[in-house]
């Protein structure tokens, strides 16, 4: 009986940690590390997103993707004022240390 359970209990531990990755999203085939960080006022914020050098419209669209996430829970819409907006030409894009940054905020 105790070998059955610690059988059962090992599978679900593995079955467990698998589960994980399948809740990552991925963007252009890679996945990202992006972050978002609230600047200044409450709507106002910061979102980085890397590594970059797997792949600019990658990093662009992870970043994206914090973004809309927040205001969306944040202020329940999806629009976003950027300041420094994902849609810019790639060689305009601010990157530093192999990271996207991007700013914006979600509109009042």
């Amino acid at each position: 009986m105790k070998t059955v359970t610690l059988a059962l209990l090992a599978a679900a531990l593995i079955v467990t940690g698998c589960g994980q990755d399948e809740d990552q999203l991925s963007f252009d085939g890679q996945f990202y590390r992006a972050k978002l960080k609230k600047e200044g006022e409450r709507h106002q914020f910061r979102v980085t997103a890397r590594p970059v050098s797997a792949s600019v419209d990658g990093a662009r669209e992870a970043a994206r993707y914090e973004a809309i996430r927040f205001c969306v829970t944040e202020y329940g819409s999806s629009d976003i004022i950027w300041t420094t907006s994902p849609d810019a030409p790639a060689d305009q894009l601010p990157v530093a240390d192999d990271t996207l940054v991007l700013t914006g905020e979600c509109p009042l």
